[in-house]
């Protein structure tokens, strides 16, 4: 009997999520692609063996993962489905697309320069396939539904890293005209108006990404190690990855007090991903200095492929899957963190 209680209690639970959110849209870089670059020309693409071995039926969709990436975790805690697929893919239609969409592309970031840097989509596009998406789906279910699944839908973001290591710490253009400070004002002033957009666009229910302790990606502590540092973490690209998470997570405050009706969260990765990386062992990894795709220290996109005889057997010893991503079993736990803490208020 108390058995049933609770299997009844767990049932009556998700269907009350199913009916609060309807659909979970997403935009960003590679933390959340699920394949839209599989159809740009450029050379950051993840379609082939290794990557998506751990995914559904071991397919390589075109994330950057050996399985899921955290949206998709994000999305079958809010009861939908538990993957968002690409807005590309021609393997989904709008049937699909009505309870989940990802206009996310790998390499991207606030900056429009970063995404020119891999020619892939930038920030002002994917809002551009949003609305095509809008038109789209309103032809197909009507404006009434249409215009009740975009506005309770959850607008997941989760971009920046690239803007930073990609861009303002890689080529001179940026550094030329910013400081780091100013470039970071420079990328929040970009978020504020994104999110604006959105709003605009019908959005109320957004989450904020920040940014990791992205000078703890196996790529920076590979540089670190060549320059003479040791095998540690850029504590320079932390401070610089906690002091832009400040900025942003003001801005979500002020987005609140402007936007009426919204409700504006910020999901913030950096202190439980750090909490991983300083003491894997305590969830289940073994190392988090290296990654499981070939030797894990500058590996990513085509330098992780399936002829490569070194990547590891079991991705879930590896806090990182390839020089620059998390295992999906990181993603995992971060987004089920993310969930209970800060996410969970947007079915309120």
């Amino acid at each position: 009997m108390i058995f049933l209680i609770v299997f009844a209690f767990i049932i009556i639970q998700i269907n009350t999520i199913e009916s609060k959110i309807p659909a979970v849209i997403v935009f960003g870089d590679s933390s959340v692609d699920a394949g839209n670059n599989n159809h740009l020309q450029t050379v950051l693409k993840s379609n082939f063996k290794p990557y998506g071995r751990d995914f559904y039926g071991g397919k390589a969709t075109g994330r950057f993962s050996n399985g899921r990436v955290p949206t998709d975790f994000i999305s079958e805690s809010f009861g939908l489905r538990p993957f968002v697929p690409a807005y590309f893919d021609p393997a989904y239609n709008m049937s699909d697309f009505a309870t989940g969409v990802c206009f996310a592309s790998a390499g991207t970031g606030y900056d429009n320069a970063t995404s020119d840097v891999l020619s892939v989509i930038p920030l002002w596009k994917e809002v551009e396939n949003y609305k095509e998406y809008q038109k789209k789906l309103r032809a197909y279910l009507g404006d009434q539904k249409a215009n009740t699944i975009l506005s309770e839908a959850v607008y997941l973001t989760s971009m920046g890293t690239n803007d930073f290591l990609e861009n303002y710490y890689t080529l001179q253009n940026r550094r030329r005209q910013y400081n780091v400070t100013q470039y970071q004002d420079f990328l929040v002033k970009i978020a504020e108006s994104f999110i604006k957009q959105l709003y605009s666009l019908g959005a109320r229910k957004i989450s904020l990404g920040g940014l990791p302790p992205m000078g703890c990606l196996p790529l920076e502590r590979t540089t670190s190690f060549m320059i003479g540092n040791g095998n540690k973490c850029n504590a320079d690209y932390n401070k610089v990855a906690l002091a832009f998470n400040g900025k942003l997570g003001r801005l979500v405050t002020q987005l609140n007090r402007e936007l009426s009706g919204s409700k504006i969260v910020f999901s913030n990765p950096y202190m439980i991903f750090q909490q991983i990386v300083r003491k894997p062992s305590a969830y289940g990894f073994e190392t988090a200095a290296v990654a499981c795709c070939s030797t894990g220290l500058f590996e990513m996109g085509y330098m992780c492929d399936q002829y490569n005889p070194f990547t590891c057997s079991d991705a879930n010893k590896y806090v990182f899957w390839d020089s620059f991503h998390p295992s999906e079993k990181t993603n995992r736990i971060i987004s089920q963190h993310l969930f209970k803490t800060v996410l969970s208020k947007l079915l309120s």
